[in-house]
């Protein structure tokens, strides 16, 4: 005859079962939490420092990185000041972690959670990062003294959010990511770097559309970054202006599956020559940069704790990217 479990027996199992329960809400919880800030994407990730010396510093996933660096380069490709910039990037900070998530409250999406159905645009417009931050700057530059005015004041006029004092929150991070993607701040930026093996458009062509889509073509076309890159298959060197097409010879050099990129930068203009150094890092991961030089610094893949070390020679005037196609061809 089985015997009734005593009371003593079924607290334990009560417990045992509430324990477990406890520990599976737990995790499901934290990788909840870890989809919404990595936006779905672990592993390496970047960090930005600050150029006082200070020991003010902040982690960011490789692809929030990018899409931070999309909206600085947008920015200064509109001639916005680096208080847009900020302003910027702690609105999408509070907004999507920048992450361009596809849902939010009511019909709200993308990196600055915009709604269509409020004539920011189609759906299709505002999940386009490089849209979506200069809508944000068209609205923004309508504001009134917005670079005296406080950062939460200024981003809420141009939000209209029902949480408008979260924005300031934000501030300190978007300031040091500012100062690095702007170029005021140098060497200021790195990330691991490892690459994305779902991405395939690799090599200098993806690097030349990358930086026509976020400086936009007239605005890289003045800075004097004319993009030229080695290619195996023309023997030769191939070049392109930043705000033409995309030269289609250019492919992989000879030497390991590798292609270099140089932008030119003119003298006096260092902060320009450091806001594409710090463009190149952020983008990396997706388009398979394993090294950046500028100005006597290089960072390399897999180095995002290191920071920028010297190099025995300075660059002639501008950044050099180098890129791999290894394992990314189908």
């Amino acid at each position: 005859m089985l015997q009734s479990p005593t009371p003593k027996k079924r607290r334990r199992g009560r417990l045992f079962r509430f324990s477990s329960a406890f520990v599976v809400l737990l995790a499901v919880a934290g990788y909840l939490v870890v989809q919404y800030v990595t936006g779905g994407r672990g592993g390496p990730g970047c960090k930005v420092v600050s150029g006082k010396d200070d020991g003010q510093a902040y982690e960011f996933s490789q692809e929030q990185t990018m899409n931070a660096a999309t909206i600085a380069a947008v920015g200064t490709g509109r001639g916005m000041p680096e208080r847009a910039v900020t302003i910027a990037l702690a609105t999408a900070l509070q907004e999507s972690q920048l992450v361009n998530i596809q849902h939010g409250d009511l019909d709200s999406l993308g990196l600055f959670q915009q709604r269509p159905s409020q004539g920011w645009g189609t759906k299709k417009e505002i999940l386009d990062p490089t849209y979506a931050a200069g809508v944000f700057y068209e609205h923004l530059s309508k504001v009134d003294d917005y670079q005296q005015l406080p950062l939460t004041v200024a981003a809420q006029r141009v939000q209209r959010s029902g949480y408008p004092e979260a924005y300031a929150k934000h501030e300190p991070e978007a300031t040091l990511l500012s100062a690095a993607l702007t170029g005021q701040a140098a060497a200021t930026l790195t990330c691991q770097g490892l690459p994305d093996t779902t991405q395939t458009a690799v090599g200098p062509d993806a690097v030349r559309a990358a930086l026509v889509r976020d400086f936009g073509r007239t605005a890289l076309k003045e800075t004097g970054a004319e993009v030229t890159g080695s290619g195996s298959a023309s023997k030769g060197t191939s070049k392109a202006k930043a705000g033409s097409t995309p030269a289609p010879s250019a492919s992989a050099s000879a030497s390991g599956g590798s292609s270099t990129v140089t932008l030119p930068v003119r003298t006096g203009s260092t902060r320009t020559g450091w806001q594409l150094a710090h463009w190149a890092v952020a983008n990396s991961s997706e388009l398979h940069i394993e090294r950046v030089s500028y100005a006597g610094r290089e960072w390399a893949a897999g180095s995002a704790d290191d920071p920028w070390h010297s190099t025995a020679t300075k660059a002639s005037g501008g950044v050099r990217i180098v890129t791999s196609r290894q394992g990314v061809e189908k």
